[in-house]
């Protein structure tokens, strides 16, 4: 049976001072503060919420190698040179391979522990759209699975110092036939077989298997990664992805990869000690995303993305500004993203996972963001289509805990403002694993509607001042819905809760007479 519950406009309007007074106090980036035209020199020392290593840049010695000194041209594909160099100097000590002014061509590369790749201004590096140059199959994970396949456009695995720096731009094979097959025959889980070692799930696309379309820079096993500076342009699919890497610094680079159907911008998987800064991300899916792999295959890796900052950052268009999952198996937690701002993005912050995607996420805290958005501002969703995941998708009826049974708790969102948005909150949990422990502090926002909450234990809305054509808040199994000192103007005379199990226990409206609360039977 539905409740509705009307709480009178008249009696929260009276706590605006308070709410004003804080929301002054706090500095909210703008377009013009964040991304690649803040960038500063130097990395500031790194504050978060949670205990985290300080990071730095990776040192590497004076030898360096120019491409066009060692016979590359602009005519011919520059694959073997680059190579070459970089193999030679590395086996030598390491040091930086130049490429310099011009308009170059190569197929895959990969670096070698010490090396710097460094683009000079005016350089383009266009990489080849044609199968043959991404061969031989290298490990990698697509998806949240490790599979033999493509890997990268530029691609490393069990290297140590790396460093992709400069003012060069760098064109992915999207145009190219190796984008024209997609292996989309069904979600990857039940592509590839699980039963069998990493390295016999071989994809290359030679003798007439398929094959998984190569990242644009992916390293994995790495550690000390450094990229800087750079302009990504027409990746085949996710453009930025460490997989189980350690320690990195991604900053001051500029990505679009807008119309490409999963044109991630930087996915994070697996990896922990991670810096991201002053990024411009345009993304044909989403831009800032962290991954800890899927199901059966990432529960039985069981490493988690941790210890990761995002700040100063931009995200202009993409699915999500801020993305945690849906590949969560490994869990995703510490995370703290801080002064951004999301223009345009479909929704700003989001969650995602599935039943048998296993883990979730923890700990996770956004702070001083400015979001104006073509849909929601907040968004949970842990069931996903049945397209993906069967009847799974299904609410109902409850499930059994198990080890792919994922969950979300201890999410902190605070100064946040949003100038637009379809709706200020949406919560799709799982009933066995409601989500828990979400605090919105300090939220100024305008959307067209309000909260939708469902399978939540544990809510509270503080300190806030949201405006909004709605004035209805719907609450489905939803525990400890805490609302204080909070204003929501709505051109209705009440802002009325409709919940299926609403009580004292489970909704409590902070400095607020229990008179305004009016209930009726639906």
């Amino acid at each position: 049976m539905k409740t509705t519950f009307y709480i009178y406009y008249i009696l929260i309007i009276s706590l605006s001072s308070c709410i004003n007074q804080s929301s002054q106090n706090t500095k909210i980036p703008t377009l013009n503060e964040v991304g690649t035209c803040a960038v500063k020199d130097n990395i500031d020392p790194i504050s978060a919420p949670f205990s985290m290593t300080q990071l730095e840049k990776p040192i590497f010695n004076n030898t360096s190698i120019d491409i066009k000194k060692q016979g590359a041209t602009e005519t011919e594909f520059s694959t073997s040179i680059i190579q070459n160099c970089i193999d030679s100097l590395s086996n030598s000590g390491g040091g930086t391979v130049i490429i310099p002014k011009g308009n170059w061509k190569s197929g895959r590369i990969i670096l070698k522990s010490n090396i710097n790749l460094h683009f000079e201004e005016g350089s383009e590096l266009h990489f080849s759209g044609k199968l043959e140059d991404y061969q031989p199959a290298v490990f990698t994970r697509i998806e949240g699975i490790e599979v033999m396949s493509l890997g990268a456009c530029i691609y490393a695995n069990n290297a140590t110092n790396i460093a992709i720096t400069g003012k060069g731009k760098l064109f992915g094979p999207a145009n190219g036939p190796v984008r024209e097959y997609i292996y989309s025959k069904d979600v990857i889980e039940n592509v590839v077989p699980l039963d069998i070692p990493a390295n016999e799930r071989r994809y290359s696309g030679t003798n007439g298997e398929g094959y998984f379309l190569p990242m644009f820079i992916s390293p994995i096993n790495c550690k000390n990664i450094f990229i800087e500076g750079i302009t990504l342009r027409n990746t085949a699919f996710w453009n930025i992805v460490p997989i189980y890497c350690e320690n990195i610094i991604i900053r001051g680079i500029d990505i679009n990869s807008v119309g490409i159907p999963r044109g991630d911008g930087i996915d994070i998987e697996s990896s922990k000690n991670v810096l991201i800064e002053y990024c411009n991300l345009s993304s044909g899916d989403d831009c800032f995303t962290m991954k800890a792999g899927r199901g059966i295959d990432g529960i039985k890796i069981n490493k988690p993305t941790e210890n990761v900052v995002v700040r100063y950052c931009l995200a202009k268009e993409g699915h999500g500004g801020i993305t945690v999952g849906s590949e969560t198996a490994g869990m995703i937690r510490n995370l703290y993203v801080h002064d951004c701002v999301f223009e345009n993005t479909g929704v700003g912050i989001r969650f995602k996972t599935r039943r048998p995607r296993g883990g979730g996420g923890e700990n996770l805290y956004y702070e001083r963001i400015r979001m104006n958005l073509r849909y929601t501002a907040i968004k949970w969703d842990m069931l996903g289509s049945t397209g993906s995941v069967g009847e799974l998708a299904n609410r109902l009826p409850q499930r059994e805990i198990n080890k792919l049974t994922p969950k979300y708790r201890n999410i902190t969102i605070k100064d946040i403002t949003i100038e637009n948005s379809t709706h200020l909150l949406k919560v799709i949990g799982i009933p066995e694993s409601p989500v828990k422990n979400l605090t919105l502090n300090n939220i100024n926002a305008s959307s067209l509607n309000l909260i939708n909450l469902c399978d939540i234990d544990g809510f509270k809305l503080i300190n806030s001042n949201i405006k909004s054509q709605d004035s209805i808040i719907n609450l489905t199994n939803a525990k400890s819905i805490h609302i204080e000192n909070s204003v929501i103007n709505t051109p209705s005379q009440y802002i009325t809760i409709i919940s299926d199990s609403i009580s004292e226990q489970n909704v409590t409206i902070n400095n607020s007479n229990k008179n305004i609360f009016k209930t009726i039977t639906q």
